[in-house]
């Protein structure tokens, strides 16, 4: 079974696995901030909302696992590959983030994330089938994709309530997204640490300054001074929101931004060629 799962069929495991988060999304919505949260009708709504979301991470999940058998490989190398993984981790981050502060909406923009990215994956395939490189038939190539695709995910939460936090002044949702940050930056510097020690065995050096390599170090710089800022306590919410707008579209421009910059032609980074 898992021999015959290609990107050809794809498209019923991504429109079930948006199907099923949206009916988690709405029925989160649905639990009425007036209701006692102990209350029967909250709870099966809540409850509705997080099996949902839990069987539309195992569909894609199941889709990655038989693609890695039928590839033969671990589906990490193109664009379109690493998008699979960003909407499994982006749907994980909103149902962690729904779990853990119970914010009604999150599942909403989450799901949102995720299907940009499956439709995306549907409607403009690119080359999926590629064997890998030598330079990637390293055992640091999982490790380092995943850590960073997990790392965006919740980035990409804390970037939706940075959107929020604009037009809000709840305390806590400040507080949840620095949650969110020091998670995605644990990630994310293990994913810059990995990635150095993989290109020190594929390429004899630590660093060389790629445009990718300078744009994830763009990307954690940002973020770190988010953490600087936050932890002093002299900047307005308003400032630090806008600070999180601007990391997120830094990482955006690390990921796939620089692929359409010219001095990005040469990259080691660009694989799919």
């Amino acid at each position: 079974m898992t021999d015959m799962i290609t990107w050809d069929i794809f498209i019923w495991f991504g429109v079930a696995a948006v199907l099923l988060s949206a009916a988690g999304a709405v029925s989160s919505m649905l639990a009425n901030d007036h209701w006692s949260q102990s209350s029967l009708r909250y709870r099966h709504r809540r409850n509705v909302a997080i099996l949902c979301g839990a069987s539309a991470l195992v569909v894609l999940a199941s889709f990655i696992a038989g693609l890695w058998i039928s590839l033969g490989r671990p589906p990490l190398r193109t664009m379109g590959e690493t998008r699979l993984w960003y909407s499994f981790f982006a749907l994980a981050a909103g149902l962690f983030t729904y779990i853990r502060w119970r914010y009604r909406w999150i599942l909403s923009f989450s799901t949102m994330l995720a299907t940009v990215f499956i439709m995306i994956n549907i409607f403009r395939p690119e080359i999926h089938d590629q064997t890998l490189m030598p330079a990637l038939q390293s055992p640091w190539f999982i490790p380092h994709v995943t850590v960073y695709m997990f790392s965006y995910s919740f980035l990409g939460c804390a970037f939706l309530l940075a959107l929020v936090g604009l037009f809000t002044s709840k305390n806590n949702v400040m507080s949840a997204a620095d949650t969110l940050v020091y998670i995605g930056m644990a990630f994310l510097t293990f994913g810059m640490l990995s990635g150095a020690l993989w290109a020190k065995e594929a390429w004899g050096h630590y660093w060389s300054w790629d445009p990718k390599e300078t744009w994830a170090l763009i990307t954690w710089l940002g973020y770190m001074l988010y953490i600087h800022l936050r932890l002093l306590g002299r900047v307005s919410r308003k400032s630090l929101c806008l600070l999180l707008i601007f990391c997120f579209i830094c990482l955006q421009m690390c990921w796939w931004g620089v692929n359409y910059l010219p001095t990005a032609q040469d990259s080691v980074h660009i694989y799919n060629r």
